[in-house]
């Protein structure tokens, strides 16, 4: 198959997804083209049957904000007609799945049929969507695609619910990667970390205000209270400066370690004791996930598609939001016994296991088979009088 992805190509959920299955599904021998407007962070190497297509919006004197939808359906059509697409699939609805519904009609109007699949990732649908100037468009988007997919059944329930939908949905889990993301032997990088056998938390996340991030600095300052810990907090984005204040405030950041955007984070979790996960929103957990595939147990929120993946008292527990004081005790109960520790991080690889790329892709290559089935083009039949 010949697929173009349309993304984000940044470091929040979607975009990760939609590059590593992109990666996946190259290296399984299909041709992937990436549309989006910047190299996505994930795409760091070279690969054989994969293409990035850069698109362009020039700034005009009319215009207040450059027209990116206009040139990203402009660049959709060049590259399905140039290197004959089979299909499209966009991750998050806004705007690329009304982007593609357009570029699918300029391609009807040259004689190419090439059906689009949107993927919903979370926010596009629970946060975004449901705002009432976007409404509209995404519902009739969602309901226009040739296929439509989540990553989580509490995501499905959360469109049904916000909109008027009369077609199907498949849900498709997220994944994680175990070429990439597993345990490996960093002692020594744990040891520069924290020298004197301090117990390692981690959070990532791209800080937003739905992330919470003060909530983990107020959930490790009372692990720290009774552990020796090390905080580290990886990623960056518009809460962080308020966030740090707020450390430097509280605690003056002795034990707490802003990292900023890592590339290579999974070296960071193979040395991490601990997952700290306390969303206000999560439409999978895909950062939990990653966690426990290098067999760090979570503690988290109880909202959206996070218990599909943290299974409460098993690989990890879970808490209402903002709930500080009972993600701090769950912390402690695994932090001060060394055996339950060891016994969760074994559940938690578990868990991840069942999410594992080898098991989650075949879904997504039945699905584009199924899609490009239903959308064959019509065929002239010639009259045999």
């Amino acid at each position: 198959m010949k697929i173009g992805i349309v993304c984000y190509p940044t470091y929040g959920g979607s975009g990760v997804l939609a590059t590593e299955l992109g990666i996946a599904m190259a290296d399984k021998g299909h041709e992937v083209h990436f549309i989006t407007y910047r190299t996505p962070v994930r795409l760091a190497a070279f690969h054989t049957n994969i293409f990035f297509h850069e698109v362009e919006g020039d700034g005009y004197a009319l215009f207040e904000y450059a027209p990116y939808d206009t040139a990203l359906a402009s660049k959709m059509v060049d590259i399905a007609t140039f290197f004959k697409l089979d299909l499209f699939h966009v991750h998050y609805a806004i705007p690329h799945a009304a982007v593609a519904f357009l570029a699918r009609n300029i391609l009807k109007s040259k004689g190419l049929h090439i059906p689009f699949i949107t993927t919903l990732h979370g926010t596009d649908i629970t946060l975004v969507g449901t705002n009432k100037s976007f409404l509209p468009v995404v519902e009739f988007t969602i309901n226009a695609s040739d296929g439509v997919t989540v990553v989580s059944e509490s995501l499905k329930r959360d469109t049904l619910s916000s909109f008027k939908i009369n077609r199907d949905i498949k849900v498709i889990h997220n994944f994680v990667d175990f070429k990439r993301f597993r345990k490996t032997n960093k002692d020594h990088f744990k040891k520069a970390i924290a020298p004197d056998g301090e117990k390692l938390i981690i959070h990532t996340s791209n800080f937003r205000k739905l992330k919470r991030v003060d909530d983990v600095i107020k959930v490790f300052q009372k692990i720290s209270d009774q552990v020796p810990s090390k905080l580290l907090l990886i990623g960056d984005g518009p809460d962080r400066q308020r966030v740090e204040e707020y450390c430097r405030e509280v605690c003056q950041c002795v034990d707490v370690r802003f990292l900023g955007r890592q590339d290579a984070v999974e070296e960071l979790l193979a040395v991490a004791d601990l997952f700290i996960m306390p969303s206000a929103s999560e439409s999978f957990g895909l950062a939990a996930l990653e966690a426990m595939a290098c067999e760090v147990p979570v503690i988290s929120s109880n909202v959206g598609g996070i218990p599909e993946v943290n299974i409460h008292g098993k690989t990890g527990f879970l808490s209402d939001v903002g709930d500080i004081d009972d993600m701090a005790k769950n912390a402690l109960s695994l932090l001060l016994d060394d055996q339950k520790l060891t016994e969760f991080k074994q559940n938690a690889l578990a868990q991840a296991q069942k999410f594992d790329l080898a098991n989650i892709l075949p879904a997504y290559e039945a699905y584009y088979q199924e899609v490009l089935e239903k959308n064959k083009p019509p065929t002239n039949v010639q009259s045999t009088n």
